[in-house]
């Protein structure tokens, strides 16, 4: 029964760019995706091992820089008489180059951090963050500065019968999104399942237990950090050549909010925690834009019905909705029992 409605809930979103004519609304679609990306790669670090990361953003940014660079090729002098280039390459080369990149920051940043426990994970993903805004805003020469990266190209690839075809049009990067978005959730799905995952989940639980029986608390921690950023890595990817600019802003700490409240109010910890809060508060500000309301009015609804959402459903969305399906399951046999 959960294949089938999966499976239907899959085709209903394959379907949309098929009957939905507003490109506007497609393109928000495009972009709530990208961050549900970015979001379920958070998760399994907040949800799973219960580490916050408030510099989620600064993994999201570094894959955005690397692809962009990768694609565009560039040519910096790191010192007199010792210059880097790289000619333009293949935009699979730059989304390949995002990942790693992105995971090898991730390593960085673990092995430094999670030597320490507390706030140090935090403190050091916030200082990260804003270093490479800094880096990014002030090496003209590599990143242009504040004049952004642009023209970008599109992901381009090969596909059987049609060879090299560019995703231009929005429905071709609404599928694409979509594809990464099932692979995240399915790699998710199975590291979650796997020994790693019973080893994150037990020293999110209890640290000093998990240690007491043989856990090595920081190897799985540094591998937790190195796959969430390189999904992250995969989100800034996908945004850069979706919008083709990308400046020093794709490290702004809102974007790592925007995560952090899709993953809390969606429920962390779940697979579709991430998708719900996604789904919800990255479609609710243009619903409420549409409603016609003052832009202040719209922040103060929003900021309100989250609010609401983390008083009244305190674990998130989808684990109040498993307690409400639990208690509709067992009401029939309770009334059985009481007959």
């Amino acid at each position: 029964m959960k294949t089938a409605l999966a499976a239907l809930w899959v085709a209903f979103l394959v379907s949309i760019p098929l009957w939905m004519t507003n490109q506007y609304l497609l393109h928000i679609l495009v972009v709530t995706g990208i961050f549900i990306v970015a979001a379920t790669s958070l998760n399994l670090l907040l949800g799973y091992t219960g580490q916050l990361s408030l510099g989620h953003v600064a993994f999201f940014g570094v894959g955005a820089y690397a692809t962009s660079l990768v694609s565009l090729g560039f040519s910096v002098e790191l010192a007199p008489g010792i210059v880097l280039a790289l000619d333009p390459k293949p935009v699979w080369c730059g989304m390949l180059a995002a990942l790693v990149v992105a995971g090898g920051f991730g390593w960085f940043i673990g092995r430094i951090s999670f030597r320490v426990r507390g706030a140090y994970f935090v403190i050091v993903s916030i200082s990260f963050a804003e270093v490479m805004r800094l880096v990014a805003l002030n090496w003209v020469e590599l990143t242009q500065g504040p004049m952004a990266l642009n023209n970008i190209p599109p992901l381009t690839l090969w596909l059987p019968g049609i060879g090299e075809h560019a995703f231009w049009r929005k429905p071709e990067n609404y599928w694409l999104v979509l594809a990464v978005a099932l692979a995240s959730y399915v790699l998710v799905h199975r590291l979650v399942h796997s020994r790693a995952g019973r080893a994150m989940i037990a020293l999110r639980e209890n640290e000093p237990l998990a240690t007491s029986v043989g856990i090595d608390v920081t190897g799985y921690l540094v591998l937790t950090t190195v796959v969430s950023a390189a999904m992250a890595g995969a989100a800034g990817a996908l945004y850069a050549h979706y919008v083709r600019i990308v400046d020093p802003d794709v490290f702004l700490f809102t974007y790592t909010v925007t995560m952090v409240i899709m993953v809390i109010t969606g429920g962390k910890g779940t697979l579709a925690g991430p998708v719900v809060g996604g789904l919800i508060f990255g479609l609710l500000p243009e619903a409420l834009r549409a409603a016609a309301i003052q832009p202040e009015v719209q922040w103060i609804v929003y900021g309100v019905l989250m609010v609401l959402v983390l008083y009244f459903l305190p674990a998130g969305i989808v684990p109040a909705a498993r307690q409400w399906r639990e208690r509709r399951r067992r009401a029939p046999a309770t009334a059985r029992v009481s007959a």
